[in-house]
């Protein structure tokens, strides 16, 4: 059996070599000098090795006594290793909180190249959860306690925040499934027991006299250049409000005609392409002679580092007279899907490739992004006419589709 004064005497070798101390128990000693206490035992007919630590942190008496409690274990029928890897699972569930594990999942998001704004929107939801189960280790969160959270949220009258946060909760239930620090999805189980909003659509102006005296006021605005042509390239080229007070110069080919908003900056994680009419054109080409020194093409009015706030143009449109059941700046897709849809003009595809849903088909989705180019061309600027047409002189444009002809009637 071994000494004190022999461990401590040990030097090391230029390979591992080992020194036994009896009943399994031996030390490896590595050639940067590393005393590593070991248990070698035998379990169905196979060697096994279970790490008890390191001397001097690991004396010479606590190894024995972890190597007599290891041998009590093989006793009963237990393996060690897999006794030991079980507790210290046990050990990381119990110190890893509800908010530890969100803080975690959101650093990965912002890892993925989430957009700035989903991940304030998943701070947000933790924020709301924390006072309630931030604290709480995951592994002992019960479907009560996360229904607790969830219902003080819907006695406010936040139905939809509700839905949303437990939805939340559960992407950091399967997260710590995954990363083997939990074990079930409470969040799962608390489905139906909240009140379900009645869905509500962003207001948008469908009707196509009403969308001519929108475009006048439009461009009768007076306020900031930037935010007028900001809202007239608006119903042209239909983007996500995010996608244009976000928009670059870099973003824009003159030349070919064409605006490509980069996967970081799309809902989707996807480049998307819009085709660029000449009305369109001639807007930017506006916009550029304001000589703004950023790169944005709508930088915000003190730090031209920044683009437009997310509210401005809704902003504007109140200025305008249009309040928010009325119409939002979101509502300008609204507006393009309704009208290109009743025209009967265009295939349902390229109208869904201009507005950048996605097709769930992945083959599909290839088919239609090559085969809509030609077409969402020729549509780009028929929308654009058929705007101008919209707009000029309060009259509304009835068009025969059928035998491509088109009429004007007085207001």
């Amino acid at each position: 059996m071994l000494t004190l004064r022999q461990i401590r005497s040990l030097r090391p070798r230029s390979k591992p070599y080992k020194i036994y101390d009896g009943n399994g128990l031996f030390l490896l000693i590595q050639p940067n000098g590393s005393r590593l206490w070991r248990f070698r035992y035998r379990l169905y007919g196979r060697e096994r090795r279970l790490s008890l630590g390191k001397f001097p942190q690991v004396g010479l008496r606590t190894a024995r006594a972890k190597c007599h409690d290891a041998r009590d274990q093989l006793a009963g029928g237990i393996d060690p290793a897999v006794a030991k890897r079980n507790k210290l699972v046990t050990m990381v569930a119990s110190t890893a909180t509800f908010r530890a594990i969100a803080d975690e999942y959101i650093d990965k998001m912002k890892a993925e190249g989430k957009a700035p704004a989903t991940l304030a929107k998943l701070r947000w939801f933790r924020d709301l959860l924390d006072p309630h189960i931030g604290s709480m280790p995951i592994g002992g969160v019960s479907p009560h306690d996360l229904l607790i959270a969830l219902k003080l949220i819907e006695r406010r009258g936040h139905h939809e925040t509700a839905v949303r946060t437990r939805g939340f909760a559960g992407r950091i239930f399967r997260y710590a499934i995954a990363t083997l620090r939990a074990e079930h999805n409470h969040a799962e189980v608390l489905r139906g027991a909240l009140i379900v909003p009645k869905v509500t659509h962003r207001a948008a102006i469908l009707d196509p006299r009403h969308v001519g005296e929108l475009l006048r006021a439009i461009q009768s605005y007076t306020g900031r250049p930037e935010t007028r042509i900001a809202l007239q390239l608006a119903p042209h080229v239909f983007l996500r409000p995010g996608e244009l007070r976000a928009a670059k110069w870099s973003d824009i080919d003159f030349d070919d005609a064409v605006w490509t908003i980069p996967a970081a900056r799309t809902k989707m994680r996807r480049s998307h392409a819009v085709p660029l009419s000449s009305q369109s054109l001639a807007l930017l080409r506006e916009l550029g002679t304001l000589n703004n020194p950023s790169h944005y093409l709508f930088p915000a009015l003190h730090n031209w580092r920044q683009p437009i706030c997310e509210n401005n143009l809704n902003n504007a449109l109140r200025q305008l007279g249009y309040d928010g059941d009325e119409m939002t700046a979101h509502g300008f897709r609204a507006m393009a899907s309704t009208l290109l849809n009743e025209s009967g003009l265009w295939h349902p595809d390229a109208i869904e490739r201009a507005l950048a849903h996605c097709d769930p088909d992945p083959v599909r989705a290839a088919y239609n992004r090559a085969s809509h180019w030609a077409e969402r061309v020729r549509m780009a600027q028929w929308w654009s006419d058929h705007l101008d047409e919209l707009r000029s002189a309060g009259n509304v444009i009835h068009v025969d589709f059928r035998g491509g002809r088109s009429t004007c009637s007085p207001e």
